[in-house]
């Protein structure tokens, strides 16, 4: 997968804005009652308190970034003790090929559970908005899944990588050449170079379940027509069960 991700020079940051480029943080694209910080939080922590109205009060994250076990407790000054890291950094996405996405394409995205991880807080800020050739893990162990997820990332969303980027992930991947990638079915199709491709490659894009039933497709599964990750919670193939 690695192979099919075009590489160029980084484009300029002009323009970006997280809330006008990737809607604002965050969202219930998948219209399940829940944003997808909750969402996020619910599949990563173990031990969950969550109240009547989705939000997750208390758990256990194992830092996938460190190995070290954090407690998450919800308040003003210990909830951001556990952050959602964005896989691909938003800001690099913009730069590797984001900007030429529609605005729903973007939202999903932003909110797709492919990209999205909790993580400790300290760690994601000094993250910040890497790519693999500026930052990895600390826990070394993790770093072959951690690049091949970028990859998944980068490729359903026809994004390119940095020739340092490229590097670095062919490095790493040296090492696990089993990993395996995590994504099939792109969200839309790579674009040519003089081309944008806004919609998936039968020309059918869901923004969330509610689109998808009311067109009669639900549930939509792998490899149909409108499939898309951002419809499918929890990766088993079925979008809108």
């Amino acid at each position: 997968m690695l192979a099919t991700l075009p590489v160029k020079g980084r484009a300029p940051q002009t323009g970006y804005d997280r809330e006008g480029s990737f809607g604002s943080a965050w969202l219930d694209v998948d219209e399940n009652g829940c944003d997808t910080r909750n969402d996020i939080l619910a599949r990563d922590l173990t031990m969950l308190v969550v109240d009547p109205a989705c939000e997750v009060q208390s758990g256990t994250l194992l830092g996938p970034y460190t190995g070290l076990a954090i407690g998450f407790v919800r308040g003003q000054t210990t909830s951001s003790l556990v952050q959602i890291d964005h896989i691909v950094a938003l800001s690099n996405a913009w730069q590797t090929g984001a900007q030429q996405l529609s605005e729903q394409q973007r939202v999903a995205l932003a909110n797709d559970p492919l990209n999205l991880l909790a993580v400790d807080g300290v760690t994601n800020s000094r993250k910040g908005d890497g790519d693999s050739a500026t930052w990895l893990p600390p826990l070394k162990s993790y770093r072959c899944a951690y690049v091949a997820r970028q990859i998944s990332v980068k490729a359903t969303y026809a994004l390119w990588v940095t020739t340092a980027e490229h590097e670095a992930m062919t490095r790493i991947l040296s090492d696990c050449p089993d990993e395996l990638a995590r994504a099939t079915d792109p969200v839309i199709a790579p674009a040519p170079e003089s081309a944008l491709v806004a919609d998936t490659p039968s020309d059918v894009y869901f923004q969330n379940c509610t689109a998808a039933r009311d067109a009669g497709a639900s549930p939509v599964h792998t490899g149909e027509p409108g499939y898309g990750r951002h419809l499918d919670r929890d990766g088993d193939g079925i979008g809108c069960e």
